[in-house]
């Protein structure tokens, strides 16, 4: 929509108990302190796509001087996905997905003192708006003996929820509301100085909001390559057979972000596979009966698959694997540490888990390699990355050099080959490899080929351009893939993760000529990183899957 065309709405606050759509304020886990119950303060409708929040909210988190005179600016300590303080809440139906710890800054130190807080994202754990970012609380964090400076309002949560509509009748798709944990003897009404502040804080966000609609190019895409009805119905069988995760949960981390999560890529990973390996020669008569019997048991144990199973690479907790092992499908995780988890798997889910460090550089070296223990890349497997962070830009190099059947990966941390991704890493989307590393334009095919339109065709969403530099490490992934000769496709997967946002490699380009030009251009990076000398393999730790125990 262009920018001349969006006109923002008044904005139209009123008391959260004035309305016809009631909708009660969050209810936090037992394990929370019986005083801890949010009150809702206020609300008013909203006409934005929800995938505009967590952009939106960005500017409440890092730039609280924005809303007080009294906040110099704010100053981040940590910004982290996977450690979530237990200091947080942790409301009903929602799971913690990213947690800035940030310390404002007074404006006048001599009188205010600084404060610590905690920022946390949260997004629906299941439904139509699972893993869409759609809540941001506040925590103080007030040191034994102190008080709250002025600048801060007297509650020990604050939140800023983004409430889709449910109903059809409705004029608007959405609702903000502002909600509180208040301290014992704080007021709320329509005179009181938290109320005024939440007021205020609302028409921030209003704004804000609006004000990324109108340089909004393209919502994020859901449901590109499995139908959304599909999906639901399978990921719904899914949770049942494995919500019993959260009970048992070994590790430390968020077990509602985790299980959910993986059990949304496993879900996705069969439907996938069912389409993709459907004419597979490999699959005899038995093997594709029931394919469209969703509503019977567990279809999808004769569902077509990878013939030579998965690699999940960095796997970490083992939990996809795990799913995957125990729905019927054979493949492996490998990481350079067993987890906690692991043990306490089933067996064959133990049996598929293994400790290994993954060398890619050794792959060019088939003399010594052939008794070496890189035997889990075989030809016809499919990898997995998932937040595989150093391996990410390995994944379509390992895929080409080992004529693997595909690989989906979801990419967290940027990293190129042997160091951290920079916008220096890549000077131009549109550049490719060449034999000493470096880019050289003058070796892509389809030079005509218009950048915004490739760029676009990536689903990246409010974030498709390169001023993000998370959006120009997906670029440069997928430039690197189609130049490794496979057919990329995108998608924004339905999982409680900001880092949600996936690509896969199916089938090979057919470019005019020998198809040995994309093992050669793979093989001139692996080079290229070996005479460079930058990249070292993690030592693994305990016992590798040959019983040798590591340092």
């Amino acid at each position: 929509m262009p920018a001349h065309s969006v006109q923002r709405p008044r904005f139209n606050p009123s008391p959260c108990d004035v309305g016809p759509l009631h909708v009660p304020p969050l209810h936090t886990s037992h394990s929370n302190p019986p005083h801890s119950r949010f009150q809702s303060l206020v609300s008013c409708p909203i006409d934005v796509p929800l995938e505009l929040f967590e952009t939106a909210v960005s500017q409440l988190i890092h730039h609280p001087e924005y809303n007080s005179t009294l906040i110099l600016r704010s100053e981040t300590i940590s910004d982290s996905e996977t450690i979530i303080p237990v200091s947080v809440p942790h409301p009903e139906g929602y799971s913690p997905v990213r947690n800035v710890h940030r310390k404002l800054l007074p404006r006048r130190p001599g009188r205010d003192t600084a404060l610590e807080q905690h920022c946390t994202l949260y997004a629906f754990v299941a439904g139509e708006f699972a893993g869409l970012p759609s809540m941001l609380i506040l925590t103080p964090l007030i040191p034994e003996g102190e008080s709250l400076p002025y600048y801060h309002p007297t509650v020990s949560h604050l939140a800023f929820r983004f409430i889709p509509s449910n109903t059809s009748t409705t004029s608007y798709p959405g609702t903000l509301r502002i909600e509180a944990v208040p301290f014992a003897g704080t007021s709320t009404d329509l005179n009181s100085r938290l109320y005024r502040t939440a007021l205020a804080l609302l028409e921030t966000l209003y704004r804000y909001l609006w004000g990324v609609l109108t340089h909004y190019q393209k919502r994020v895409q859901h449901d590109v390559l499995i139908p959304r009805e599909v999906y639901q119905d399978v990921y719904l069988k899914m949770r049942e057979r494995h919500k019993g995760l959260v009970n048992t949960w070994r590790e430390t981390t968020d077990p509602l972000k985790h299980v959910f999560e993986d059990i949304g890529i496993a879900t996705f990973l069969m439907l996938f596979w069912k389409d993709i390996f459907a004419a597979s020669p490999d699959l005899g008569a038995a093997a594709v009966q029931g394919l469209n019997d969703i509503d019977e048991g567990t279809p999808w144990k004769s569902w077509p698959r990878p013939s030579r199973g998965f690699l999940d690479l960095g796997c970490g907790n083992g939990l996809l694997t795990h799913i995957l092992s125990a729905e019927g499908y054979s493949g492996y995780g490998i990481d350079l540490r067993a987890r906690t988890s692991w043990a306490h798997y089933s067996e064959s889910s133990q049996e598929a888990l293994k400790v290994h460090a993954l060398d890619p550089t050794q792959l060019l070296s088939p003399g010594t390699n052939a008794g070496s223990r890189e035997t889990f890349l075989k030809p016809g497997v499919f990898l997995i990355g998932n937040h595989a962070d150093e391996l990410t830009p390995w994944i379509p190099v390992l895929a080409t050099l080992t004529g693997a059947s595909g690989y989906l990966s979801i990419p967290c941390c940027a990293w190129v080959f042997d160091e951290r991704f920079t916008r220096s890493s890549a000077t131009s989307s549109r550049d490719f490899f060449t034999d000493n590393g470096s880019f050289d334009p003058a070796t892509r095919e389809d030079e005509d080929e218009d950048e915004a339109a490739f760029i676009a065709s990536l689903g990246l969403g409010a974030e498709g351009t390169h001023k993000s530099q998370y959006s120009a490490y997906r670029i440069w992934l997928a430039h690197l893939s189609r130049w490794l000769g496979w057919k990329i496709e995108c998608d924004t997967l339905r999982i409680p993760s900001t880092r949600n946002w996936a690509i896969v490699g199916t089938c090979r380009e057919r470019l005019p000529g020998d198809q040995s030009v994309f093992v050669e251009r793979a093989r001139r990076i692996v080079e290229g990183v070996v005479r460079r000398g930058a990249f070292k393999t993690r030592t693994p730790e305990g016992k590798d899957r040959y019983g040798d125990s590591h340092g």
